[in-house]
């Protein structure tokens, strides 16, 4: 099983899309900086988690996420008070 994540910092108004196995440690690393590109805008929330059989199918959710319409659509529908 595959997840496409969304996290956002509420501090700095930040969106980070992602795809993983297992999206609690990922969540986890994130917020422990672990990764070089999210660190600097700890802490990190998830609001989307979605399941998928195939890399291929998640694959192509982020990929549509990370579009400007996509990350449009991420802020309208899925954070509140951005």
């Amino acid at each position: 099983m595959f997840f496409v994540y969304i996290l956002y910092s509420r501090m700095h108004d930040r969106i980070y899309i992602g795809m993983t196995e297992n999206s609690e440690l990922r969540l986890s690393q994130h917020n422990l900086g672990q990764n070089q590109s999210t660190k600097a805008y700890l802490p990190w929330i998830m609001v989307y988690n979605e399941q998928f059989e195939t890399r291929i199918q998640a694959r192509e959710k982020e990929i549509k996420f990370k579009t400007s319409s996509g990350r449009r659509f991420i802020r309208k529908n899925y954070l509140l008070n951005s």
